[in-house]
């Protein structure tokens, strides 16, 4: 049986403050990690199966057709700790090669994570699990039974262009930290990295025909108004998902239909027909400028590798 960890539930009244800045900000946003709830994270699974959402699958393929060099580089025998784990599917392809010593799930969305990994460790039973439920988004905080020898961080599927630049270089300094909590440089970082390509493509992965990335983005509205006792109406919204060339990023928002006026506990806000919450950002790179950023958050011995295309890039880095 995996272990689960749940180290301090959602400090409900810091949650609360948080969205409540958000959505009263001249320009209303709320932070990514809120789409993450159980239905936002089934609806996510959806998202990665949809032929127009390439990351996912392209990103399976380099995994697959670069198995061996990628093994040869992480080692066997590591300590695979899995951030934004979801369902845990992406690590559990990677256990035949990688064959870590123990696996160490995290994911904000605890409920959904504590019944994947429960299952990965009746596939398993060899391998030491243990899950822990935490918004590594902030601070990036180990329990003592995480192992300190090896440590492997996995952050696939290009979760890292949630953060603008300066942020990336903030969390993959903390990820570099927990590498090596003993000052040993026995750790490392396998990434997933989305690359800059035609607008095109880019923007039909985050607003497909189906509408499911729409339906994903909608929930959250469902997920704030049990947060914050909220009476958003998901009809009076819209998804819109579009590359922003000038930031070079996706946005994706939630866009008024109507003017309308929403309700929380102790507070509301107007919004006029079109205007929008910011709900989350897509950067992508250049495999030079995450190379930059790599070495800069104190990481070197780099290798990569993309899709035919240069689509996407897996990296490994060793703690330096």
């Amino acid at each position: 049986m995996a272990d689960f960890i749940q180290p301090a539930k959602n400090n409900n009244d810091v949650v609360r403050d948080e969205l409540i800045a958000g959505l009263t900000a001249a320009a209303a946003t709320v932070a990514p990690k809120y789409l993450y709830d159980a239905l936002g994270s089934q609806l996510f699974e959806a998202i990665c199966a949809l032929p127009e959402y390439y990351p996912t699958r392209t990103e399976a393929a380099i995994f697959a057709q670069q198995a061996q060099q990628i093994a040869v580089r992480c080692g066997a025998g590591t300590t695979l700790i899995d951030l934004g784990a979801g369902n845990c599917a992406k690590a559990a392809r990677l256990f035949p090669i990688l064959q870590p010593e123990q696996y160490v799930a995290l994911d904000i969305s605890a409920e959904f994570l504590q019944d994947a990994l429960a299952r990965l460790q009746q596939r398993f039973p060899a391998i030491t699990m243990a899950g822990i439920g935490i918004d590594f988004s902030s601070r990036l905080e180990l329990p003592p039974s995480v192992r300190q020898q090896r440590r492997l961080f996995f952050y696939p599927g290009s979760s890292i262009g949630n953060f603008s630049p300066p942020q990336a270089l903030a969390f993959l300094r903390r990820i570099r930290a927990a590498c090596q909590p003993n000052g040993t440089a026995d750790g490392g970082l396998l990434i997933g990295v989305d690359l800059v390509k035609d607008h095109a493509t880019l923007e039909a992965a985050y607003d497909d025909a189906l509408g499911v990335t729409a339906a994903f983005n909608l929930n959250l509205l469902r997920h704030l108004n049990g947060l914050l006792e909220a009476d958003f109406d998901v009809r009076e919204w819209r998804h819109r998902g579009f590359f922003n060339a000038e930031q070079g990023r996706i946005e994706m928002h939630l866009e008024a239909r109507t003017d309308l006026i929403v309700h929380w506990a102790g507070g509301q806000r107007r919004f006029l027909e079109g205007e929008r919450i910011h709900t989350e950002n897509s950067y992508k790179y250049t495999p030079a400028a995450f190379a930059q950023l790599l070495q800069q958050a104190g990481f070197g011995a780099i290798h990569s590798w993309t899709d035919a295309q240069d689509w996407f890039m897996v990296c490994h880095a060793q703690a330096q």
